[in-house]
């Protein structure tokens, strides 16, 4: 498993071989938002993460920690913090939002499981503020994720492996306000689609696809804005 050396004391990397193990990485969806720094405790678990990006997952002993968010290169005054229980063996994604015009942590759990043989999973995450329920569909119209609102967190699916284009409908109609092509799905791998930015504003509404899990390897869809 991957370990970023960098950030971590020969003690703590000793700690971390010898104990149980969860993983958590930071995706940066503050709209406008400065790069920043994220430390888990005295780990820095995120550095100088611009708007749109995300880190690798970060390898931390299983326990409780504080979990703080700075603007880049300042260890004081941190913008926000707030309290993460790391299990063993869990992946999580820890996404900076803009909730109610207030910056939020919101804790998204990722899937390590295994797989239905020669099948991907995937789920979507509606992370823009201003943009109101959404269906995720394919182009002939299938319905994968229907009426999904601003936080809100989907069940993983099962899917086929193939190049896909999905598009993000206002919920319950036909009206199509982002295209996101090739998205392409390899067998026996985990994703999620993460809804970012502003409905008719900048930063523009678009769509990032992640893998998750035991890969660090990250993997972006472009969308076309159509709203």
């Amino acid at each position: 498993m991957y370990y970023n050396s960098n950030y971590f004391s020969d003690s703590i990397m000793q700690e971390m071989e010898s104990s149980s193990m969860g993983y958590v990485r930071v995706l940066h969806a503050l709209p406008d938002g400065p790069n920043v720094d994220v430390y888990a405790n005295d780990i820095m678990i995120a550095k100088n993460l611009a708007y749109g990006n995300h880190s690798t997952y970060a390898s931390l002993p299983e326990g409780t920690y504080k979990i703080t968010l700075h603007v880049a290169g300042s260890k004081d005054s941190p913008i926000l913090s707030n309290m993460l229980t790391v299990s063993n063996n869990s992946y999580s994604t820890v996404a900076v939002i803009d909730s109610s015009n207030a910056i939020e942590f919101l804790r998204i759990k990722d899937s390590n499981e295994p797989i239905e043989r020669n099948k991907s999973m995937i789920k979507f995450v509606h992370l823009s503020p201003n943009a109101p329920a959404v269906d995720i569909t394919l182009q002939d119209g299938t319905i994968l994720f229907n009426n999904v609102e601003f936080k809100q967190v989907t069940s993983y699916i099962n899917v086929l492996p193939d190049n896909y284009t999905l598009q993000v409908r206002l919920a319950g109609t036909l009206t199509v306000v982002l295209t996101v092509p090739d998205v392409n799905l390899q067998p026996n791998k985990i994703y999620t689609v993460y809804a970012i930015g502003l409905a008719g504003e900048e930063p523009a509404l678009e769509a990032l696809l992640l893998l998750d899990g035991n890969t660090d390897a990250p993997i972006k869809a472009s969308g076309k804005l159509l709203y």
